[in-house]
């Protein structure tokens, strides 16, 4: 598949772009490169996410307070107790 490019104006934190052009340079990576990986990550993670949440469409809804009780009948919300 041919992929085209675009040309964008980003406005970033002066200190991310700092740490995105070391990154850039200690990598040999363009930073277009950089920051279409990370868009292309966040993307890929919101699919994850949209997909799970459709997979578990069919499951029985509870209301915040039978939440909390099933966490205190199981034990889990007890002050000393770390998760």
């Amino acid at each position: 598949m041919e992929t085209t490019t675009r040309r964008t104006t980003v406005y970033l934190d002066e200190i991310l772009h700092k740490a995105l052009k070391l990154k850039a340079f200690e990598t040999s990576r363009s930073i277009s490169d950089l920051v279409n990986s990370a868009i292309r990550e966040a993307l890929a993670e919101d699919a994850a996410d949209l997909a799970a949440f459709e997979n578990r469409m069919d499951e029985p809804l509870i209301s915040y307070d039978e939440m909390v009780k099933r966490l205190k009948n199981d034990g889990l919300m007890d002050k000393d107790k770390v998760i």
